[in-house]
């Protein structure tokens, strides 16, 4: 969203940039390197930043990290995001060596450790380390079988299914927290009941991630390079989800949760969407008004604003070179932070729903509003059907929670309205 930048100041920035720092980090151990090929990966071809030559970090790297990251923030509680990629190719004695420089530079502070995996290298002595050190661990699957195996696939389009829920059992049994992220492609639309009925069965916290790529022809024999849509020649990916297929898609999931799994089951976006209906700061930056308070750190400590911003034209520093809390506290972060909201069409800014989606992320907002004002949300009309579908429910949860009484007891209301409608 470069070249649209307004210097807008509202309170709220004003207050944020007083405040003592207070941001997270989502750091590469190995870059965009993976033992998976899964077509709709939007952080693979960021190799091609680093002529495709991407290591694990060293320890130097490391540790000036974690010092950086430790010693610049001012939450007693701080936590790591070890994000790939596939994080777990950087191996067993890395993540050691990783907690020890977290307990040499706590300070006080606690540590919390969170790890998303393709779940493929996943074995007992990973279980042990992550029980024993606390980390929540994140799991990529999509769905069953045919829809999980459809994108997700290692080399030699090999189906990743079975490693994965053998790595879920394997978690199960040693007592490790974790959850799951199911992207929502085109292969999963019209399946959602399928989809969270299936996923209930292994978790209790769910979030799901809508993909919209775009990409760039390649010469003949080469993948097609994942790229930002503001390049040229570009066009849409063909696994994207469509708004529509994303709203219905949603609208299916929440349906199947209502009724039976309200305080039960955890859905990401139905969490922060009822977070912003009772005007709680929403736990994703998508749904905030800004954004810009989680940098990306890459695996030679190059830093970026946003894990969806890893391009070369956003490159904030090195933390070889600059400090993590300096690059956080830049006039550039700050504005691309900003960006989010002063970006937004008017369209936007004047929609009954924009107290519960902020425009969303970024990263989405490549189509036009109707008055050709760019910068509209390539999901809108999903969201919008999502949000018209629970505005009822939404209400009454948020005057359930301002009575102190539980939220779970809409799933009375919900079952005679769904009633009527079946």
């Amino acid at each position: 969203m470069k070249g649209n930048r307004r210097n807008n100041l509202h309170l709220s920035d004003v207050v944020k940039m007083r405040r003592s720092p207070m941001f997270m980090t989502m750091v590469k151990p190995v870059g965009a390197t993976c033992n998976l090929d899964c077509s709709y990966c939007y952080y693979r071809d960021k190799a091609e930043i680093y002529g495709k030559c991407q290591t694990t970090m060293t320890y130097e790297v490391l540790e000036e990290y974690i010092k950086q990251y430790l010693t610049s923030v001012s939450q007693p509680v701080v936590t790591f995001c070890w994000h790939g990629g596939e994080p777990l190719l950087a191996g067993k004695e890395f993540f050691r060596r990783a907690v020890e420089l977290q307990q040499q530079y706590a300070g006080g502070k606690k540590i919390e450790n969170t790890l998303q995996t393709n779940g493929t290298l996943v074995d007992e002595e990973w279980c042990c380390f992550f029980k024993e050190n606390g980390f929540l661990v994140g799991v990529s699957l999509d769905g069953p079988r045919a829809i999980h195996d459809a994108p997700r696939v290692a080399c030699g389009n090999r189906p990743t299914f079975d490693k994965v829920m053998s790595a879920i059992g394997m978690m199960n049994r040693g007592g490790v927290d974790f959850n799951v992220l199911a992207t929502v492609n085109s292969a999963s639309e019209g399946h959602g009941t399928e989809i969270y009925n299936f996923l209930r069965e292994i978790t209790s916290y769910i979030q799901f991630l809508p993909v919209v790529e775009y990409i760039k022809c390649r010469d003949k024999g080469l993948s097609p390079l994942i790229v930002s849509p503001d390049e040229e020649d570009c066009e849409l990916a063909p696994w994207s989800v469509t708004s529509q297929g994303f709203g219905q898609f949603m609208c299916d999931v929440y349906d199947a949760w209502v009724v039976r799994d309200v305080g039960r089951k955890y859905v990401q976006l139905f969490d922060i969407t009822l977070a912003n209906w009772c005007a709680v700061q929403p736990s994703l930056c998508a749904f905030c008004e800004t954004c810009g308070d989680a940098l990306v750190v890459e695996y030679n400590g190059d830093v970026y604003p946003c894990d969806h911003f890893v391009y070369p034209e956003y490159l904030l520093g090195n933390i070889n070179e600059k400090q993590l809390v300096e690059m956080y506290n830049s006039d550039e972060q700050r504005r691309f932070g900003r960006d989010k909201r002063e970006a937004m069409p008017l369209e936007c800014k004047r929609c009954t729903y924009n107290f519960l989606c902020r425009g969303e992320c970024p990263k989405h907002r490549f189509d036009v509003a109707k008055n050709g004002e760019p910068y509209l949300n390539a999901l809108c009309e999903g969201y919008k059907m999502f949000f018209r579908h629970t505005t009822a429910d939404m209400r009454y949860m948020k005057t359930l929670l301002q009575k102190g009484l539980p939220p779970m007891e809409v799933m009375q209301q919900a079952r005679r309205r769904l009633n009527k409608t079946l």
